[in-house]
C-alpha cells in the first residue's frame, strides 16, 4: 500500500459564499477524485449537538458529540449538493440552515473539537485523489498538498448569492440580516485563535466576485496543471 501522503489532494478554502462548495464538486468530477465537505462535519456536530440537547458552550459535551459523529455521505447526481445522513437520517437540508451555520462556525473555534475532527478528515486521502473543501484544508488538516487554492468574494457578493440561494429553495429573508451575519462570521473566523481563516502561504488565491462558476473553475483547474 502506498504511502498517503502521495496521494494529490486540492485543497479548497475560503470564507462562506465564495463558490469553494460548487468548485471543489465540479474539481473532484473533472479529475474522477473523492470529495471532501470538511464544512459539514462542522454543521453535523452543530446539528448533533441541538437536536441533542447540547448547549453550545459546554466543549467537553460538544467534543463527544464530535467523536460520537454517526455519519454517512452519498454521492448524488452532478449538480447537487452529496446527500448527507446523521444517524441514519436525511439532513442534507438541515445543515444548510442559517443557524446551523452559525452554529457550527461557534462550535469550529473549539481546539477539542478540531482535534476530534482532525483524523477523521485526514481518513478521506484516499486513491485516486482528494479536492478539500473548508476552511483550513491546506493550513492545518493538509499542510503537505500539492495544490492549493483560497477562493474569496467580496461580502456584499456572498450575501446576495446565499440571498438567491435561499429564494429559489422558498425561504424569504432579509438581504441586510444575511450580510449582517456574513460578517460577524468572517470576523470570528478570522479572528479564532485556533486554524483562523486565512490562506496558506503557498496557496493561489481566486476572487471569485464577479466572475462565472465556470471562470472560476478553469482558474482553479489552470492552477491543479502547475502542480
Amino acid at each position: 500500500m502506498s504511502d498517503a501522503k502521495e496521494i494529490p489532494v486540492i485543497t479548497v478554502d475560503g470564507p462562506g459564499g465564495s463558490g469553494k462548495g460548487t468548485v471543489t464538486q465540479m474539481l473532484a468530477r473533472k479529475l474522477g477524485y473523492h470529495l471532501l465537505d470538511s464544512g459539514a462535519l462542522y454543521r453535523l456536530t452543530a446539528l448533533a449537538a441541538m437536536r441533542h440537547g447540547v448547549d453550545l458552550d459546554d466543549e467537553a459535551a460538544l467534543t463527544r458529540e464530535a467523536q460520537d459523529l454517526n455519519v454517512a455521505f452519498e454521492p448524488t447526481p452532478p449538480g447537487e449538493p452529496a446527500r448527507v445522513l446523521l444517524d441514519g437520517v436525511d439532513v442534507t437540508r438541515a445543515i444548510r440552515t442559517e443557524e446551523c451555520g452559525d452554529n457550527a462556525s461557534r462550535v469550529a473555534v473549539i481546539q477539542s473539537v478540531r482535534d476530534a475532527l482532525l483524523q477523521r478528515q485526514r481518513d478521506f486521502r484516499v486513491s485516486p485523489g482528494l479536492v478539500a473543501d473548508g476552511r483550513d484544508m491546506g493550513t492545518v488538516v493538509f499542510p503537505d498538498a500539492p495544490v492549493k487554492l483560497f477562493l474569496t468574494a467580496s461580502a456584499e457578493e456572498r450575501a446576495q448569492r446565499r440571498h438567491r440561494q435561499l429564494l429559489d429553495s422558498g425561504v424569504s429573508v432579509s438581504i441586510d440580516d444575511l450580510l449582517e451575519d456574513i460578517r460577524a462570521r468572517d470576523d470570528r473566523d478570522m479572528n479564532r485563535s485556533s486554524a483562523p481563516l486565512k490562506p496558506a502561504g503557498d496557496a493561489q488565491v481566486i476572487d471569485s466576485t464577479g466572475l462565472s462558476i465556470e471562470e472560476v473553475l478553469e482558474r482553479a483547474l489552470a492552477a491543479a496543471s502547475r502542480a
